[in-house]
This record gives structure tokens, C-alpha cells and sequence, in this order.
């Protein structure tokens, strides 16, 4: 009927099931029936997983979802991704989940080595798997797009790349998984920073959101991270994710109108809080009670924060210097400057929180 109706949207799909079918009439009538249909079951694995794999437009998302295998310590899973898939080392990996890089590196073994001891089968997920494996790969995927920043301050063509490939992920999974609001979400958020990569640094200065150049933002990516939290958003099924890239959009609307979005920043916050707690949605929250000027609330919830896992964290001392600076702390809110430039390796950010604490002098 090809010649006449055209070819199926999956003719290697379509073929493998009439072979399959054309193989069970056989094996029926075959004599050696149950040497027959021993060769068939084992064909027809073969071929389901053939047709399985035909999902998968990318090698590295195939091996994403077989990593994210639900015997895998839920807790290591995500780290295994980011060094075996998509080949992060221990020290970036450790940045991303604030510990100790020997620490990360003792774990990455000890997951290994458990999951070489219990025999866990390195094979793709069903479909009917795929979508209990989705949160696990998609927050590899965040955490790889993270380290992207932490490459900006050394290679910029190697952020590009973890930028880029981390985007193009998640818009497969999008793609694989029609239904999963919280793909969607994801390609909202990514799509929403990298629309500001080309403001954030010019000439080797640090621009932070609030102070960029919006004419220097890129209008594709608006505009792709607009169309998907808007399908995120008519799935009804609310996530991190999304509540991230609707903060990131808050905040771009504002830059753009020139109106004040703080309020609402500070409530999508709150919800993400409830949903998905951290302690970097707890400090942005925090910096977002600063814009809304309640900065003493803001010293409030960093007071919160669990103070061994935040002690080397750059964002927690610089959000603590702006808020601490903001009531009038000026002694102290140096100090916490001094120990955000002291956590930063990024030049452009060490400058810009060196100006930030100079003006404590003038206070």
C-alpha cells in the first residue's frame, strides 16, 4: 500500500511488527513449537527494545534515563549522570550539591561499586518507565546547565558547549515526553538565562541581572522560554521547574517594563519553597525580600539556612553583605562582602562585589 498511501511516520517501526506478527503465525504452526517460540520471545525482546531505543534522538538522553534506574541510591543518582553521561569531574559535581570534592569523589565510588554488587541491568527504560525517571534525568540536566556557569569564568567556549548541550536535552525530553510539564519548565528556565549570556559580561565586567543591558538579550531565546512556560503552565501540573522559570520571567518582565515585580518574585519564591525547599531558593528568596525592601526579613531567612553547608557558599555572603548593607550594617555588611570576594574565583564578580563593599566606607 506504500506506493499508494505514502510510507508510515515510522516505517522501521511499522516492519518490525509485521515481522513480528508474520513470526508468531510461523512459530505456530511450526513443528518444534516450543523451541520455536523460544526463538520468537527472543526476537520480539530484541525488537521492542529496537523500537524503544528509535525514541531516543540522542545516545547521551538514552543513557540518561538507564542511569536514573530506580535501584540507583535516588541521592547519587543525579551525580553518576553528570560524571558517566555527561562528563562532569568530582570537583564541579561537588560545586553543584555544596560539599567537599574528596567527599563526592569517595561517594561516586562507593554508588558504583553498589550498583556493580546488586547486578542492576544496564538497559533502556520501557515506556511506561520513562516518566517515573524523567525527574532525575531533568535535574542532571539543570545541574549540568549550572556548571555552565561555573565555566563561564575560565573557558567561554566550553560553558557554551555544557550551555548548549544542557538546552538541547532538555528539549529532547520535552519532545519524548509530551505530558511532563516540568520538561517544559525547564526549557522555560534555561532558555530565560541564556537569553541574558551576552549582557552579563562585557569587556570582562560583571553585569548583574538588574543592571544589564536588556537591547543585548536575545529574542529567540525569550521567546522559546515564553512559548513553553506557557504550555508548562496550561498542563496544570506545577513543579520546580517551572516555578523557577516564572521567577526568571518576573524578573525579565520587570527589566523590560521598567515596573516593580518584587513582590510577586518574593511569592513565586515562597512557592517554590513549599514545593521543592533548597537552600538556593532560599537565598534567592531572600535576595528577592531585598529588591522588595524587607531586608531585615531577608537577614531572618539566611538565619535559617543550615550554616555549615552555606559557610563557603559565595551566593549566601553576597546575598547576606546586600541585605546586611540595606538596614545600615555597614561594619558588618563589609565583612560578608570580604568573605563573598574571598569564595569567588570569577574576576568580574570579585570586582563587582569589591565596588558593592567599598561603598560601606561611605556609610
Amino acid at each position: 500500500h506504500w506506493p499508494v498511501t505514502g510510507a508510515p511516520d515510522s516505517p522501521e517501526a511499522w516492519l518490525l511488527t509485521a515481522a513480528r506478527r508474520k513470526l508468531i503465525d510461523q512459530g505456530r504452526r511450526a513443528e518444534t513449537r516450543r523451541s520455536g517460540q523460544q526463538d520468537m520471545l527472543i526476537f520480539i525482546e530484541e525488537a521492542e527494545a529496537m523500537t524503544r531505543e528509535e525514541h531516543f534522538a540522542d545516545e547521551r538522553l538514552r543513557l540518561l534515563f538507564i542511569c536514573a534506574h530506580p535501584a540507583i541510591d535516588p541521592a547519587m543518582r543525579t551525580p553518576l549522570m553528570l560524571q558517566t553521561v555527561l562528563g562532569l569531574d568530582a570537583a564541579r559535581i561537588a560545586s553543584a550539591f555544596l560539599i567537599a570534592p574528596a567527599a563526592m569523589g569517595q561517594r561516586l565510588v562507593r554508588a558504583k561499586r553498589k550498583i556493580a554488587d546488586a547486578g542492576i541491568p544496564f538497559e533502556t527504560p520501557s515506556d511506561d518507565e520513562l516518566p517515573g525517571r524523567a525527574g532525575a534525568v531533568l535535574d542532571a540536566i539543570y545541574a549540568a546547565f549550572g556548571a555552565s556557569y561555573d565555566a563561564e569564568n575560565g573557558d567561554e567556549g566550553e560553558a557554551m558547549d555544557l550551555a548548549r548541550e544542557a538546552l538541547f536535552l532538555a528539549a529532547l525530553v520535552s519532545t519524548l515526553l509530551v505530558d511532563d510539564a516540568e520538561a517544559l519548565g525547564l526549557v522555560a528556565l534555561i532558555s530565560y538565562i541564556e537569553a541574558r549570556r551576552n549582557a552579563r559580561r562585557i569587556g570582562g565586567v560583571y553585569f548583574p541581572l538588574d543592571a544589564q543591558d536588556v537591547s543585548l538579550w536575545d529574542a529567540a531565546h525569550l521567546e522559546t522560554a515564553d512559548e513553553a512556560l506557557g504550555r508548562a503552565a496550561a498542563l496544570r501540573s506545577p513543579g520546580r521547574y517551572q516555578f523557577e522559570a516564572a521567577i526568571q520571567s518576573a524578573h525579565i518582565s520587570g527589566r523590560i517594563s521598567g515596573g516593580d515585580t518584587s513582590t510577586a518574585i518574593v511569592r513565586l519564591y515562597e512557592s517554590l519553597n513549599s514545593i521543592a525547599p533548597s537552600i538556593g531558593a532560599e537565598i534567592g528568596r531572600a535576595a528577592a525580600l531585598v529588591k522588595a525592601g524587607d531586608a531585615e526579613r531577608a537577614i531572618a531567612a539566611l538565619d535559617q539556612c543550615d550554616q555549615d553547608r552555606v559557610a563557603a557558599h559565595q551566593p549566601y555572603w553576597a546575598t547576606r553583605a546586600h541585605a546586611l548593607l540595606a538596614i545600615g550594617g555597614a561594619e558588618v555588611a563589609r565583612e560578608a562582602f570580604d568573605r563573598a570576594i574571598g569564595l569567588s574565583s570569577d574576576q568580574g564578580v570579585r570586582a563587582f562585589l569589591a565596588a558593592k563593599r567599598d561603598q560601606c566606607r561611605s556609610r
